[in-house]
């Protein structure tokens, strides 16, 4: 088959020749005053000997193992867990990478060794298979050229050896691969992979980068006055277009920018200066969260040491506040040190250590005695990330999620252990009883890990019967927020290629009914979360004060008064206090000639405070308008000098007036008519009008009071009864009675 043949010498002369095409990416604006940024990107060269020995040992730790039955690769003894040495955060990095990439071709990297002859080999120990796995996988990525050997890297002996035994055999290797490649049908071994692993890393490719802004170094309008120099501003990451960036939707904080500029933003000085920094959204959405729950001078606890940057985020959010994160779980001093360096260098000021783990800290701790949130970021099976390397080395996660996400699942035995971790330490934040609220977040895609956590804590009742019960409430973010899924009784995303997955619950202690909460409380809450600036603080402290001299007004005013009627009678009270007598002794001058009167007609008056069925219908119905009057004599006592505030209580008046006898012609003759009209006055002691004249409430609806029997008065008589204090006539029913006042 000739052309077999053909086709199987082209794709072999293809792996051995073929080489990275040489690129240059430029950073530049549209207007052209902004500086170049060059990066060339070379063929790769390969990695420092401690790169392959730290990416072996990751290796021998996840690598899939077979049945008995079909092993035909031994990779020794992983029972022991490897120990780590890393140079620099790159070197790390790329280990991890490295071990990655063999994990996924695992399958095809046995199948070239086996292929070619090249295992098993005596001098290669089963130790050393990892080894040579990895540095398989690493010599077809560079074509099966040579590495290039750094003159100040230490070398490693089993790494130099394993290197000369692979590059002995590279035309092997190569045609066995070739061989591999047609017998998939694959361009390139990518196409080797299934289909999932394959949509997975497209999806992880495409991810945007999240960063968010550290206010300790930078504002966010210097960051945007910054980035205008070389980006521009979209409104969302579906109108990303190379330099672009957009704000994030729920915190103010957060920068998304294109996934292909990832090189090129990690040059930049606000990346090298811990201005920018670089972390998945899941982390900032929970900080967010818990800030929003603080008040001024509350504490919070961080439950995971975790990242240290979700930590710093945490510091940066409360820069205008006196809080103080508590971090459990840092064990060696050691890594205490390193973490205060790091927070030393972003700016993070309130941050204290524990050495204890969680769930170890009693919940009466004299320390955490302030603290009213915990955040609480458990390990878990983190199926929902984008980036699983990312998300290991910033979280300290366990290198068995490279296996799982190539996998696409966890086995249960593994998904059980977490879920049970989960909840003990959920139930274990619940018992702190000087705790409000925890946040807890995951970014795990199995209900077990998430909801159902929630529900069994929640029914478990470990918060005891002398608090308040947790109750779930929708999260909350920054004032930018215009998500549906805040509404929602728990936040979730899924994965997509816009965003990694993560679920969201805040447990909060349901509100003690008797428990009232200061004007105080609400501004500071409203002020930590960034919601009100100083001078609007100031302001509302001063609102608090004038609202309390109002509040004080209005208790001797009467509560039905408006403020403003209010006010304006305390000034008029005020300037009639000085030009008018009591209104108490004249109306006690108007009952001692009343019942110095009673042998000319009959006057009814109540001296003691009289039930509701002994009144007429007349007072039954202006009772409930009498308020403002009783508003002046309040507001008049009030003002009075010590020695004159005692107590009047206020007795109703009825004063029934006599029949009126109008001499006038009718057609019967000149004979006088008595007015068949009832007139009567209803007064209230202690109450003055704007001019310090006594006034009658205003009644809407007269009703007549019953007929009363009487002797018929002198005419003299009824034509000069008098009432203090009023010199003008006084119009009722229809006709004139001059009043004047006698003494």
């Amino acid at each position: 088959m000739p052309g077999s043949k053909s086709n199987l010498m082209s794709l072999h002369e293809d792996v051995i020749n073929d080489t990275s095409d040489l690129s240059e990416m430029k950073i530049s604006d549209e207007k052209g005053s902004v500086e170049k940024r060059t990066k060339t990107l070379t063929e790769k060269n390969g990695y420092h000997d401690s790169v392959y020995i730290n990416a072996a040992k990751i290796f021998q730790g996840i690598h899939t193992e077979k049945r008995k039955d079909r092993i035909l690769v031994r990779y020794g003894d992983d029972s022991v867990p490897p120990t780590l040495t890393f140079k620099d955060e790159y070197s790390q990095h790329v280990s991890y990478e490295l071990a990655f990439s063999a994990l996924k071709y695992q399958d095809l990297l046995e199948e070239i060794l086996l292929d070619s002859c090249v295992y098993p080999c005596q001098s290669i120990p089963d130790e050393l298979t990892s080894l040579l796995v990895v540095m398989l996988y690493d010599l077809q990525d560079r074509k099966f050229q040579a590495r290039e050997i750094f003159d100040e890297e230490e070398p490693v002996a089993e790494v130099r050896k394993t290197e000369r035994y692979l590059y002995n055999f590279r035309t092997k290797l190569a045609a066995a691969l070739a061989r591999c490649r047609i017998k998939h049908g694959a361009l390139s071994i990518e196409y080797i992979l299934p289909e999932t692993v394959r949509k997975q890393e497209q999806r992880a490719s495409a991810l945007p980068l999240c960063v968010w802004i550290n206010t300790f170094k930078i504002s966010l309008q210097d960051v945007f006055r910054d980035l205008k120099k070389g980006f521009t501003r979209v409104e969302s990451v579906l109108d990303f277009d190379h330099y672009t960036y957009c704000m994030d939707q729920h915190c103010n904080d957060v920068l998304f920018f294109p996934s292909s500029l990832k090189e090129e933003l990690l040059n930049l000085d606000l990346f090298a200066d811990c201005k920018l920094l670089l972390q998945d959204k899941s982390r900032s959405l929970a900080v967010h969260s818990a800030q929003a729950l603080l008040n001024t001078d509350d504490d919070i606890i961080v439950a995971h040491v975790g990242s240290h940057l979700t930590i710093a985020h945490m510091s940066v959010l409360t820069i205008h506040s006196m809080s103080r994160i508590f971090v459990c779980g840092v064990e060696s001093s050691a890594k205490a040190d390193e973490l205060r360096n790091l927070f030393s260098h972003m700016g993070c000021k309130n941050i204290q250590l524990l050495h204890e783990d969680f769930t170890e800290i009693g919940p009466t701790d004299p320390r955490l005695q302030k603290a009213k949130v915990i955040l609480l970021l458990p390990q878990c099976s983190g199926l929902g990330v984008g980036n699983p390397i990312d998300f290991i080395l910033n979280e300290h996660g366990d290198a068995g999620l490279l296996r799982d996400v190539l996998q696409g699942s966890v086995s249960e035995d593994k998904l059980s252990i977490l879920a049970e971790r989960q909840l003990n330490e959920l139930m274990h934040a619940m018992k702190f009883n000087e705790v409000q609220a925890i946040v807890y977040c995951t970014c795990s895609v199995y209900p077990e890990e998430n909801e159902l956590v929630v529900k069994k804590a929640l029914e478990s009742g470990v918060e005891g019967n002398k608090v308040q019960p947790y109750r779930v409430i929708p999260p909350v973010f920054s004032t930018c927020s215009n998500s549906e899924g805040s509404t929602e009784t728990f936040f979730k995303m899924e994965p997509s290629e816009i965003s990694s997955g993560c679920f969201l619950a805040i447990l909060a202690r349901e509100k003690d009914p008797s428990e009232n909460v200061s004007v105080k409380d609400i501004l500071a809450r409203a002020a930590a979360k960034g919601l009100l600036d100083s001078t609007v603080v100031q302001k509302s402290k001063e609102d608090e004060k004038k609202q309390k001299v109002k509040q004080r007004r209005r208790n001797i005013t009467g509560c039905h008064i408006d403020p403003k009627i209010a006010e304006f009678l305390h000034h008029q009270t005020v300037s009639s206090i000085k030009a008018e007598v009591p209104v108490s002794k004249a109306v006690s001058n108007v009952q001692q000639k009343n019942v110095n009167r009673t042998n000319s007609y009959q006057l009814k008056k109540s001296i003691n405070p009289i039930s509701d069925t002994a009144l007429p219908k007349v007072l039954k119905h202006t009772s409930h308008l009498s308020s403002m009057g009783k508003a002046y004599d309040r507001q008049t006592l009030a003002r009075k000098p010590h020695t004159e505030r005692k107590r009047v209580v206020l007795k109703p008046v009825e004063i029934v007036l006599p029949p009126v006898i109008t001499p006038y012609l009718s057609s019967q003759g000149n004979k006088p008519r008595v007015s068949s009209a009832r007139h009567c006055f209803h007064g209230w002691t202690e109450a003055k009008g704007l001019s310090g004249r006594i006034l009658p409430p205003t009644v809407s609806k007269v009703v007549k009071p019953a007929v009363l029997s009487h002797p018929r008065p002198r005419p003299q008589e009824s034509s000069n009864f008098a009432l203090p204090s009023y010199r003008r006539p006084v119009k009722v029913a229809g006709s004139a009675l001059p009043l004047e006042e006698r003494m």
